[in-house]
C-alpha cells in the first residue's frame, strides 16, 4: 500500500465538499433524522464557509490517499479558528474523516499522526477536539491515542442540541524530554 498526506488547496474546495458531506453522511446518518442530517450538511458544508475556512491561516485540510484514492481527510484550526478552547498553546483537531469502507485499516492513525506532527511543528503543548458523545467507536480511538475528557460543549445537528466530549492529548516536546532524562 502506498500512502500519502497532502494539504488542501483552493482548486481542492469541490472534491473537499462531497468528500466531507459523503463522510459525515456514513458516520451520522443512522443516528439522526434526515432532516437534522440535510440541515447539518447544508450548513456546516456550505461552499462559501469552506473556501472561506481554506482561506484562513489559522486552519488546514489534509486529504489522505491510499494508492492515490482520496480516502480520509483532517482539518486542524489554531488560535481564533479553533471552535472552543482558543488556546494559543492548543491545536484543535475539528474531522478526522476516513471512508467508510476503508475503517479498520489505520488510515485513522495516519491523519493523527500528521495532525501530532503539525502540533509539534508549531510548538503547541497540547492538542483537543470535541467528539460527540455517542460516538463510542471514535471515543475509544481517541482514548488509545491518548486522550482524556476535560469537559463537554454543545453541537447543534439541526434543530438538536448534542453533546460532544472535549479530549485533550498533552504533548511533550523534545526540549521536555532531554530535561526529564537529565533528571533520572
Amino acid at each position: 500500500m502506498k500512502y500519502s498526506i497532502r494539504k488542501c488547496v483552493m482548486d481542492d474546495l469541490s472534491v473537499l465538499r462531497e468528500f466531507s458531506r459523503q463522510t459525515f453522511d456514513d458516520t451520522f446518518r443512522r443516528l439522526n433524522t434526515p432532516e437534522n442530517m440535510k440541515a447539518y450538511l447544508e450548513q456546516a458544508f456550505d461552499i462559501s464557509k469552506l473556501s472561506e475556512q481554506l482561506s484562513n491561516n489559522h486552519s488546514a485540510f489534509y486529504f489522505l490517499f491510499m494508492n492515490e484514492e482520496l480516502s480520509g481527510y483532517l482539518k486542524v484550526n489554531e488560535h481564533e479558528a479553533q471552535t472552543d478552547i482558543y488556546d494559543p498553546q492548543s491545536l484543535e483537531i475539528e474531522r478526522i474523516y476516513v471512508r467508510k469502507d476503508l475503517h479498520g485499516k489505520g488510515l485513522g492513525s495516519r491523519l493523527m499522526d500528521k495532525a501530532l506532527k503539525i502540533a509539534q511543528i508549531k510548538g503547541k503543548s497540547y492538542i483537543w477536539l470535541g467528539v460527540w458523545e455517542k460516538n463510542q467507536k471514535a471515543i475509544e480511538f481517541y482514548k488509545n491515542n491518548g486522550f482524556y475528557a476535560i469537559g463537554k460543549h454543545s453541537f447543534v445537528m439541526g434543530d438538536e442540541e448534542q453533546a460532544d466530549y472535549l479530549m485533550r492529548k498533552d504533548l511533550i516536546h523534545i526540549a521536555d524530554q532531554v530535561s526529564q532524562w537529565k533528571l533520572l
